[in-house]
């Protein structure tokens, strides 16, 4: 099992800034990709950031050079610094880790970026 607690989400101004952290606990060995998806308001949940176990990492188009993903593998945390926020990037934000048999998602933290 592995358990996951996000937190950093928040209200910001178009073009603010927010940094999102994903704390992950139990059996983190087993962690081969972890990463953040989102969701908006009637539409489906999507890809935003991957890093995997040796530290690819994978961004969907529409954040490709506003976010970065990163990890602090001392704390088992991976971070999502999400700049020049636009307001089509509210969403409910959700951390993803996939082992390999199993996948598991934290609880999901609210991202609302105002124009």
């Amino acid at each position: 099992q592995v358990h996951l607690v996000e937190s950093g989400g928040g209200l910001v101004q178009a073009g603010g800034s927010l940094r999102l952290s994903c704390a992950a606990s139990g059996n983190t060995f087993s962690i081969i990709t972890i990463g953040w998806y989102r969701q908006a308001p009637g539409k489906q949940r999507e890809l935003v950031a991957t890093i995997r176990r040796g530290g690819t990492t994978n961004y969907a188009g529409s954040v490709k050079g506003r976010f970065t993903i990163s990890r602090d593998s001392a704390k088992n945390t991976v971070y999502l610094q999400m700049n020049s926020l636009k307001p089509e990037d509210t969403a409910v934000y959700y951390c993803n880790v996939d082992s390999g048999s199993r996948e598991y998602w934290g609880q999901g933290t609210q991202v609302t970026v105002s124009s």
